[in-house]
């Protein structure tokens, strides 16, 4: 039996691990849970169906003691710092954006190993991260859970390559962005997501943030990352091998199997999710990013590459360009020229490390304060 923390427990990812452990009561318990607080009423529901003794709630603390009994509840901007906390054997950080940074950290610090779908907490923290050793993170981005599986078919050393795979979004056909409204950037082909991560996924700055992550996890050169689009997202990532070999994760587009990789590692969960189906024919493609039309690949890697305080300074600047598009304050086709003005502002005085969670907090309101003055300058 495994004690399980889960952090952002009413989100997509915090929703499908509760369901797989559900199927799989005699394998998982669930020891504490945080949420932002949007869907109290969802939270209060999993507490009850999980029996869960301590949860944490960014806001809506007193309605949520309300409609519980014998539940702690932690309230407050540091909740998840101290769910995350909590002695388990796992932390499912699902938080997102980049503050399950703290969250991430504070449950490392605490000696628990973390399966890591928050990938913002390496993009904006990678160094602070991995200090606590790779061996205390398993990820769970469908992407580098791909990868953590492939390479295990030869040593670091012998990788020549990591290839992760983008389905390229609602836009991967298109040439004209003018006209995008909301609900065309949130209607995704392939899979069901937040609506930050659907946004991140329409303009690929989702793919350029995964590859700052895959360089931290796998210890790998910026120069040896590279993506691709696979309309199919049935290959959620390769590993080129120094003898020429290609070894390829396949699977549907469902959360769940990593999700239940990452919980019951080292052990697969028979049954997470259904295989393909070999019985109908498949057609699989794969073609290069056009950097034209999208330029978030390129500018991600170059902040990858500078490091220290510029991946926080672009995903800051992202997240504050994505919520000004998601509440119709900015054109979706000025996403990535908000962050590029950002990144092109904090540069040069970007700091070259980054000593602890403050340094990057501080960047990341540099960063916040120059995406609103961009965004002023972008009003109507």
């Amino acid at each position: 039996m495994r004690d399980i923390v889960i952090l952002g427990s009413t989100g997509s990812i915090g929703v499908q691990a509760l369901e797989v452990i559900a199927a799989n009561p005699e394998l998982f318990r669930v020891v504490g849970l945080s949420a932002g607080g949007n869907n109290l009423t969802l939270l209060a529901k999993q507490v009850r169906d999980f029996n869960v003794p301590i949860v944490g709630v960014n806001s809506g603390a007193q309605e949520l003691k309300s409609s519980l009994s014998g539940v702690k509840v932690i309230d407050g901007s540091g909740a998840s710092e101290q769910i995350a906390s909590l002695t388990c054997d796992l932390v499912l950080n699902a938080i997102t954006g980049s503050i399950g940074l703290g969250p991430t950290l504070a449950a490392l610090a605490s000696g628990n190993k973390v399966a890591l779908a928050n990938k913002e907490s390496l993009v904006a923290g990678g160094d602070l991260v991995m200090a606590y050793g790779s061996e205390k993170i398993i990820p769970v981005d469908s992407e580098h859970s791909a990868l953590f599986q492939a390479m295990s078919a030869g040593r670091v050393s012998d990788v020549s390559k990591l290839i992760l795979t983008a389905s390229g979004g609602p836009f991967r056909d298109r040439q004209d962005l003018s006209q995008v409204k909301l609900a065309d950037a949130l209607a995704h082909p392939t899979w069901s997501m937040g609506p930050v991560v659907t946004i991140n996924s329409a303009t690929l700055v989702n793919k350029g943030l995964e590859i700052i992550e895959a360089h931290y996890l796998f210890s790998i050169a910026y120069s040896k990352i590279e993506a691709v689009i696979h309309p199919q997202s049935i290959v959620h990532s390769l590993v080129e091998f120094n003898d020429g070999s290609t070894i390829a994760q396949a699977s549907p587009p469902n959360m769940k199997g990593a999700i239940a990789y990452a919980m019951n590692w080292p052990d697969r969960l028979s049954n997470a999710t259904a295989p393909i189906d070999w019985s109908i024919p498949h057609a699989w493609s794969f073609a290069p990013i056009d950097p034209r039309q999208f330029p978030s690949i390129e500018l991600a890697r170059h902040c990858g590459e500078k490091g220290g305080g510029l991946p926080a300074i672009f995903n800051a600047a992202n997240e504050v360009a994505v919520a000004a598009f998601i509440s119709k304050k900015l054109e979706f086709k000025s996403i990535v020229g908000v962050i590029a003005g950002v990144v092109a502002d904090l540069e040069k005085d970007s700091p070259k490390t980054l000593r602890d969670l403050s340094d990057v907090s501080a960047l990341e309101d540099d960063a916040r304060t120059r995406a609103q003055a961009h965004l002023l300058r972008l009003a109507p």
